[in-house]
């Protein structure tokens, strides 16, 4: 099967769903990952990165991401904080003839990392993407972001291998980047490893940890 685009719609699951990002969900998502903690581990290049404000933060945004591409917003959709943007996750760099792409530019709120959003997020993305025929799906990181590179394996991708000195960090140094990825022949190990986390979860809706509980990890320069 030739890979195709997925269509820009609603990947709803048990815990979350996902509407295509535009720029009016920006005030919302810059309320949910505008944190010291997400920008410490070296997302969108790493604590100098971090936007001073809603201004700041929107003129990031329009540059940061894929909006060619499929970016997502993460909502929660059932429980208290049912309709809260909590995040967001994009498929970019999609290479129809090699039938690949990249599931990147993720990030979650604190409050609801180690629940079931980021499981939950992957299943429905990586599900679209090769049920559209990809075959490969990359999936990346700074290599200094160990909490990201743990959440990928932990999902059941590949590690194969650091990209050195590929693009610069917000305060000048240069990133090594971990690769993964997920193969289709893969997919139905991973999917399962998945839902198996996903049911660990019981029907519980998403349970907020306490962000004052989340401190920014301190990286090397």
């Amino acid at each position: 099967m030739s890979a195709h685009l997925p269509d820009e719609r609603l990947l709803t699951g048990r815990f979350v769903c996902l509407e295509p990002l535009s720029h009016a969900h920006l005030p919302e998502l810059h309320r949910a990952i505008a944190h010291p903690a997400v920008f410490a581990g070296g997302f969108a290049g790493g604590p100098h990165g971090l936007p001073a404000d809603l201004d700041e933060f929107v003129a990031f945004a329009s540059k940061y991401y894929r909006w060619d591409a499929l970016p997502f917003a993460v909502r929660v959709v059932s429980g208290p904080h049912a309709g809260d943007l909590v995040g967001t996750s994009t498929l970019g760099d999609i290479d129809l003839p090699n039938e690949s792409l990249h599931l990147g530019w993720t990030a979650y709120a604190p409050q609801v990392w180690g629940s079931a959003v980021n499981p939950e997020t992957k299943l429905l993305m990586l599900g679209a993407a090769f049920a559209h025929g990809f075959g490969r799906v990359k999936i990346q990181a700074d290599v200094l972001n160990s909490r990201s590179r743990a959440a990928i394996l932990g999902i059941g991708a590949q590690f194969e291998g650091i990209h050195r000195r590929v693009q610069r960090r917000a305060d000048g140094s240069w990133r090594d980047t971990a690769v993964y990825s997920v193969l289709a022949d893969e997919w139905p190990v991973v999917q399962a490893g998945l839902q198996k986390r996903l049911d660990g979860f019981g029907g519980q809706p998403v349970a907020y940890r306490d962000p004052r509980a989340t401190r920014p990890r301190v990286t090397p320069s």
